[in-house]
């Protein structure tokens, strides 16, 4: 299976980049789908394929924040006022996830990735405000970021990006912003998942922790290079047919979780 990861790394580097989604909703399921036939057991499974894919999240968030902010189109302002809850909410989703099981966590990230493909199918919206919340408002948007980031694997832009929009935020403010969150979201989840999963019962080899290391190595090598690619295609191309053709991947994969 060590050929899967470098193609899942060019796929989920060009998602980064161009969705500011960190790729995980790609990686995780076919981590999973990879690990299945690997004979890894299923008490850990999920929690490895997270926990890696937040691992890979790492470089791929910083590589694609990069070329956004290149663009000009990082705000640094909301960025620094939504970290501390970022990094609540990281720590808390983590924690949680370490204490359900493999099967719960399977159902979670099923129905969590449906509602994602019924979102970006139909194009839905929140409520527009006015201006960007006050502190608490902030804290509160970034810990909900948190949790559901390192819970399911993701970067946090499938959050952060509609909640950035409703505060008025230019659509390519929001995704190069989201793709910078989730650097910290990812380097805190991901060392969490080292300790947390550390001696865990069931893990392969080459594991550290609920991180496998070597599909680490192998996605991370050609994620880079290709979410450059997918950060230039975010400000150069029209994105309505790609969201839906994305959409119907995740249902696919959504159903798979759920009655898979």
């Amino acid at each position: 299976m060590w050929w899967w990861y470098p193609l899942l790394g060019a796929v989920a580097g060009l998602i980064a980049g161009l969705f500011g989604i960190g790729g995980g909703l790609i990686i995780v399921p076919v981590l999973a789908a990879a690990f299945v036939l690997q004979g890894v057991a299923p008490d850990v499974l999920m929690h490895l394929a997270i926990g890696t894919s937040l691992a890979t999240i790492v470089v791929t968030s910083l590589s694609s924040a990069r070329a956004h902010n290149a663009r000009g189109a990082v705000r640094m302002d909301w960025l620094k006022q939504l970290l501390p809850g970022l990094l609540v909410g990281t720590g808390l989703g983590v924690l949680l996830a370490s204490v359900l099981s493999g099967e719960m966590l399977k159902l979670l990230f099923g129905g969590f990735v449906l509602l994602v493909a019924l979102k970006m199918g139909l194009n839905l919206r929140i409520g527009q405000m006015a201006q960007a919340p006050g502190r608490i408002g902030q804290f509160v948007g970034g810990s909900t970021v948190g949790v559901v980031s390192a819970l399911f694997g993701i970067g946090g832009g499938t959050v952060m990006i509609p909640m950035l929009t409703s505060w008025q935020a230019r659509m390519t403010e929001a995704v190069g912003t989201a793709s910078a969150a989730g650097f910290p979201i990812a380097l805190l989840a991901a060392l969490t998942n080292i300790v947390v999963g550390w001696n865990a019962p069931g893990l392969p080899e080459h594991t550290l922790g609920y991180v496998h290391w070597g599909a680490w190595i192998g996605i991370v090598l050609v994620s880079v290079p290709f979410a450059r690619v997918g950060a230039r295609l975010a400000h150069a191309l029209p994105a309505s047919l790609l969201r839906r053709m994305f959409a119907l991947i995740l249902v696919v994969v959504g159903l798979r979780f759920l009655f898979g």
